[in-house]
């Protein structure tokens, strides 16, 4: 990439023996949407950090918009908007209090201040609450007040983090669509997220990153092609009959998953898959043909078992 927006090279986090993040290289463009991806532990937040510019690296180099976060973090900072995974609004206060306050650290005149709140408010849908108290708005609204909060100060990247955890489905859309007014509009966004259908329909390209390491990069689609079959075959049965029919399924493909309640086939022949399962005489209660995810890479590179 030439003149990459951000670039580690060996970036590394230690905390005392414990390795977070460990030894990535990423480039993120101008005016692209750039995910970072892995369960728990895996070292988003840790990275998120070091480009944000409030938790210095351990080892490696970080050029985030041209500066380098440990010599010029307070003028990095001013030209970052945050969104963070906790809203730690004010409940006391109004919208345009929060946002008016949270602008007043940037030094913005109070006029423009003033017309800059008006227009996030209008582009967060929330005109109608401008002068309501935090603490009686509703979960997604409140984490829409937190994106416009995020963009006072007219920010040249614009980092989320786990912008959409703990909403409904109608409020997780509703973010998505401001977000990806925000991506039109060439603002460069980076994006932590648990949800695949997230990264999916946002990000231009991302990394999974599994304890400590990016495992995988590329966009959501060459993710998709190069880790997984096109599709994949669900065959559901009742509890218990997998412990004796699994040789049978692991047959089927060079790559099965036997679970407890059901088989995924991964293949490029969904109905040849099904065929032979017939003549196999196995009765499955359901069969779901379906097309291969980015969870299903997701859980490919980095296994079902939770992280603690």
């Amino acid at each position: 990439m030439s003149n990459p927006l951000i670039k580690a090279t060996g970036l590394t986090k230690r905390f005392g023996d414990f390795v977070a993040v460990d030894g990535i290289d990423f480039e993120v463009e101008q005016g692209e949407t750039f995910g970072f991806l892995g369960p728990n532990g895996a070292g988003k937040t840790s990275t998120m950090r070091m480009i944000s510019a409030v938790s210095p690296i351990t080892e490696g180099s970080l050029s985030v918009l041209g500066l380098d976060p440990a010599k010029e973090g307070p003028r990095l900072r001013s030209r970052l908007g945050i969104v963070p995974q906790e809203n730690n609004l004010d409940d006391e206060l109004t919208v345009r209090d929060n946002l008016y306050m949270y602008g007043r650290y940037f030094d913005i005149a109070k006029s423009e201040l003033n017309e800059r709140i008006a227009e996030l408010v209008e582009f967060v849908q929330l005109t109608e609450k401008i002068d309501a108290k935090v603490d009686a708005l509703s979960g997604g609204m409140k984490r829409r007040v937190t994106i416009a909060r995020g963009l006072i100060n007219d920010p040249d990247l614009y980092i989320l983090d786990e912008p959409t955890t703990g909403l409904d489905p109608q409020a997780r859309h509703a973010l998505w669509d401001r977000l990806y007014r925000l991506k039109q509009r060439g603002i460069t966004l980076i994006i932590t997220t648990h949800y695949m259908d997230e990264a999916e329909q946002l990000c231009d390209r991302l990394v999974v990153m599994d304890k400590g390491k990016i495992v995988a990069e590329g966009s959501p689609r060459q993710l998709i092609e190069i880790h997984t079959p096109r599709d994949v075959v669900e065959l559901r049965f009742p509890i218990g009959v997998l412990e004796t029919i699994g040789g049978q399924i692991r047959e089927l493909s060079d790559r099965t998953e036997i679970l407890a309640d059901r088989a995924l086939v991964y293949t490029d022949d969904p109905d040849r898959t099904v065929a032979i399962v017939h003549a196999y005489g196995l009765e499955p209660e359901t069969v779901l043909e379906r097309r291969s995810s980015l969870e299903d890479v997701f859980l490919r590179l980095t296994g079902r078992t939770l992280v603690d």
